[in-house]
């Protein structure tokens, strides 16, 4: 029975393709779903993500496999050649992984014993080790991270980690030069400008459950269903009047219905939240049409500062989702098991044939007849592991 259950799951892959990052063994984009399984026969697949240019897949086994951009080593296979199909990334000694998060040219690995690994660009301390190591290949393990880790993220040039203890850490210096210059001439608090793991201060109170990062800002979701943000401000996206939030600020349960968040997500810069009843909100950036709402420009207005306020708005076409994941202004969502896409298009990572953006969530044409299992962006790539409703292919 496994391995007929086996033979009909597959991963499909599309969007920009110029360093492999789709693992179809070329570099061409791919405007529709194309499958993906060079790498992967045999595997069962738990986890499904991207960065700037790479993928990473997690098996059922805890094994971490990796394709794309590897020039800064981000792909933790102790070289720097680009890996145009899924390649195995040999932790020894670190047993099974548990998460990876993959940032613009650096990747972080959590493992199942709670220990923290990174690899790749280091240029602002973004892997969290020596300022002297200017990048690397071989995956590191973060040592002032000296206790259990339960969640991490990587940003643009930053990195988030929550710990069992309830401590929030933060490094790589990607939000010094926008806090150094909206802050001016009050001083940058030390979490963003350090190059090693520093305490986020004014998270005492609650108990992390995960930590997301996008572009330029920071995100906290509580056990409790509380949402805390931090950083730039640039899009509206953290949802108040100052330009930049150097210490993390609750956003108002209020603006959400009043209900707790069960998930967040955040693109580069845009955010998108599923709350206890189901509901989806986004919020943020919307000119490429990331936020899938109906009437792109009604969700922001500027205040009398002239600070562009962006407020969260249900997105009902996607009530309900099961799963989400964001790109860097794309996103797709499982909804009734099927794949819905929108937003960026420019290099075919909706799917929909075209490269035409895509203001509200569609679902995936060429992915119809298939049940979706995982779904996973990169910045301006998509993948999902979907199970054949029939001997048919319906993506080849």
């Amino acid at each position: 029975m496994e391995g007929a259950q086996l033979s009909e799951c597959v991963l499909y892959a599309w969007g920009a393709n110029s360093y492999g990052q789709l693992g179809l063994g070329h570099t061409e984009d791919q405007a529709e779903p194309r499958r993906a399984d060079g790498g992967l026969q045999a595997v069962r697949v738990r986890c499904i993500t991207g960065g700037g240019g790479h993928s990473a897949v997690i098996t059922d086994s805890g094994d971490l496999l990796m394709c794309g951009h590897n020039h800064k080593g981000q792909l933790g296979l102790s070289h720097t050649s680009e890996v145009i199909t899924f390649q195995p990334c040999r932790l020894s000694g670190c047993g099974r992984v548990q998460q990876v998060s993959c940032g613009w040219d650096f990747s972080i690995i959590l493992t199942g014993d709670a220990q923290v690994l990174v690899c790749g660009s280091n240029a602002f301390g973004q892997l969290g080790v020596s300022p002297r190591i200017s990048h690397s290949a071989e995956p590191l393990h973060v040592k002032t991270l000296n206790e259990p880790v339960t969640s991490v993220a990587a940003g643009l040039r930053h990195a988030l980690a929550s710990t069992a203890s309830g401590r929030v850490y933060q490094w790589g210096t990607g939000l010094s030069s926008h806090a150094k210059r909206m802050l001016s001439p009050h001083p940058v608090p030390a979490h963003l400008s350090s190059k090693e793991p520093c305490l986020v201060p004014g998270l005492d109170h609650v108990t992390p459950q995960k930590v997301v990062a996008g572009s330029t800002h920071c995100i906290c979701l509580t056990v409790k269903g509380d949402v805390f943000l931090w950083g730039s401000n640039k899009h509206g996206l953290l949802v108040s009047e100052s330009l930049f939030l150097p210490l993390p600020v609750a956003l108002d349960r209020s603006l959400l219905g009043g209900e707790r968040v069960t998930v967040v997500h955040s693109g580069w810069t845009h955010l998108v939240a599923k709350t206890e009843s189901g509901r989806v909100f986004t919020w943020g950036r919307s000119n490429y049409g990331q936020l899938g709402q109906t009437n792109q420009g009604t969700e922001k207005q500027p205040d009398v500062s002239g600070q562009t306020l962006s407020r969260p708005i249900e997105v009902k076409a996607l009530f309900g989702a099961t799963q989400i994941a964001c790109g860097s202004e794309h996103n797709l969502a499982v909804v009734g098991g099927r794949i819905f896409s929108w937003g960026w298009n420019e290099h075919g990572m909706c799917g929909d044939g075209s490269l035409c953006d895509i203001t509200q969530p569609q679902p995936v044409p060429r992915l119809r007849d298939t049940t979706a299992l995982l779904i996973g962006c990169g910045a301006g790539h998509s993948m999902a592991l979907c199970s054949l409703k029939s001997n048919k292919d319906s993506a080849s």
